[in-house]
């Protein structure tokens, strides 16, 4: 994927622990060629660092609010983050 790069924090929320959601996206990550990771919040949410082509961050987005079966995602709040991503996708536990 080619364009600007990008990196961004993503907070979800709904239904997206105990459905397998971390794995569902480190996969869709890394079908987008993206970086990053993701991890399982205290509260109940799902948050991430998704780094890459600026058209590869915009289609994780929007595959965020589809999730695994079994997910339902209730918001997907994103911010622009400035950090450092590893140079692969990775859960955080």
């Amino acid at each position: 994927m080619q364009g600007e790069h990008r990196i961004v924090r993503a907070r979800v929320s709904g239904t997206v622990q105990g459905v397998s959601y971390r794995v569902w996206a480190r996969g869709e990550a890394m079908r987008l060629g993206l970086t990053g990771w993701v991890r399982n919040e205290r509260d109940g949410s799902v948050a991430a660092l998704i780094a890459g082509a600026d058209a590869a961050v915009a289609a994780m987005i929007e595959r965020l609010w589809q999730g695994p079966r079994g997910a339902l995602v209730s918001k997907v709040e994103i911010e622009e983050a400035a950090d450092d991503a590893p140079m692969d996708f990775r859960i955080i536990v």
